[in-house]
């Protein structure tokens, strides 16, 4: 009895003590690591894949090439690419298996300045404009039957699209589980969707009505440039064939890419800290609705879908060349998938082409800014991480302390241990 009554006093004294009432937290931590299961990590896949692409790049890769030949030609080659790619980032993912997705490849391959450029553009640049068309695409296909025979305005669309991303913000901020069935939820929407779509091209062959496969190549306008756009907006529709290497580790610890990055001291580490009450990554998430809002009020789909894309398939040529940087410089390294080298080679080639077509053949100010983005990065990693200079320490130290109070977050570290 004795030693009951001691067992019970240090349990009151541990809840009393601040930093042991972040370990009477232990269980939920280890619960949020079973949160996404299976089921959800598939559905976390195939909703990443059938995402809001299929129902917007179709119009627009059939505008930039003109005819519907073309077309179909351009989404037989996107696939081709995106397997492909998907092959390289499996010898990758096998070869390295570190959380992080391309950050680990790249500073394995090439050090911290592409690593870390890679982490500043997907914090500031492709997450974001993820994030935002998404939500925009959501917006102009829920306002469409309100506005028969001609287009929703614009700032209906943006309205929606905004009300839609703090929803989303909200919900994954409070509950990994809620976030978890709300994904469930959509992509069974979206498989729904797309398989009445399915359905009802196979019954319209079946009934003949087969006119736009009639001279399918007549009128198309295929240039360089245009070209270039498509693939954008064609392998918009099949990304996710990359996820894998993220959703892998995030099944057994929850190292979303900010995490890897805050533990080099590459990123903000406020942007790695977990929820102590709700156990999510909230101020990750607060922080890609706030820039995904920004995104929402100059943008429209087509120029997100291209400013993204463009630095998306920048650090997908770069990884995929860390892939055969290493068969020569770390061939120490077990290879468990091990593809021929003509195919990292072609994607490479693949990824250069497409940064340079649309650069060349129809320059817009997306493709600007994003390399200002980018560049702005090289600053930052020579002002902030490599020279490591105090007085940005001295502002920063202040103000993640008082937005960790108000936001009750931690390292994810404290939590997990």
């Amino acid at each position: 009895m004795g030693e009951e009554n001691l067992k019970k006093r240090k349990g009151e004294d541990n809840k009393k003590e601040d930093g042991q009432s972040i370990q009477s937290h232990e269980p939920q931590a280890m619960n949020l690591q079973k949160e996404v299961g299976l089921i959800s990590g598939i559905c976390m896949i195939v909703g990443t894949i059938i995402g809001s692409g299929i129902f917007v790049s179709p119009k627009s890769v059939l505008a930039n090439v003109g005819a519907v030949g073309p077309c179909l030609t351009m989404w037989a080659a996107c696939g081709i690419l995106a397997t492909l790619g998907a092959l390289c980032f499996a010898e990758l993912g096998t070869m390295i298996t570190k959380s992080g997705g391309e950050y680990p490849y790249l500073m394995e391959a090439f050090g911290p300045i592409p690593a870390f450029l890679f982490s500043w553009t997907s914090l500031l640049v492709t997450k974001p404009s993820s994030f935002a068309i998404i939500c925009l695409s959501f917006a102009e296909y829920t306002l469409a039957p309100f506005y028969p025979g001609c287009d929703p305005p614009q700032v209906a669309i943006k309205c929606l699209a905004a009300a839609a991303i703090v929803t989303i913000t909200t919900v994954n901020s409070l509950s990994v589980k809620l976030g978890s069935y709300l994904q469930n939820f959509l992509t069974a929407a979206k498989m729904i969707i797309v398989t009445i779509i399915i359905v009802s091209g196979i019954v319209l062959l079946a009934q003949g009505k087969t006119e736009n496969f009639k001279d399918s190549y007549k009128d198309s306008s295929v240039s360089f440039g245009s070209i270039g756009l498509a693939f954008y907006n064609g392998l918009w529709a099949y990304d996710g064939w990359n996820q894998l290497n993220y959703i892998t580790e995030e099944l057994k610890n929850p190292y979303r890419l900010v995490y890897v990055a805050g533990r080099e001291g590459h990123m903000l580490k406020l942007l790695s800290y977990i929820s102590v009450k709700r156990l999510t990554p909230a101020p990750a998430i607060i922080f890609y609705g706030i820039v995904a809002i920004i995104y929402i009020i100059p943008g429209d789909i087509d120029t997100l879908i291209n400013y993204c894309s463009f630095a998306i398939w920048i650090f997908y040529g770069l990884t995929v060349l860390a892939l055969i940087v290493m068969r020569f410089t770390r061939k120490d390294l077990k290879r468990p998938v091990k593809i021929p080298t003509i195919i990292p080679v072609a994607v490479t080639l693949a990824s250069i082409l497409l940064i340079l077509a649309p650069v060349i053949s129809a320059p817009e100010l997306a493709y600007l800014y994003c390399v200002l983005f980018i560049g702005s990065g090289l600053i930052v990693y020579v002002l902030f991480v490599y020279f490591k200079f105090n007085w940005p320490q001295k502002i920063s130290k202040p103000i993640t302390m008082h937005l960790q109070m108000l936001l009750e977050v931690v390292p994810a570290e404290e939590v997990t241990e």
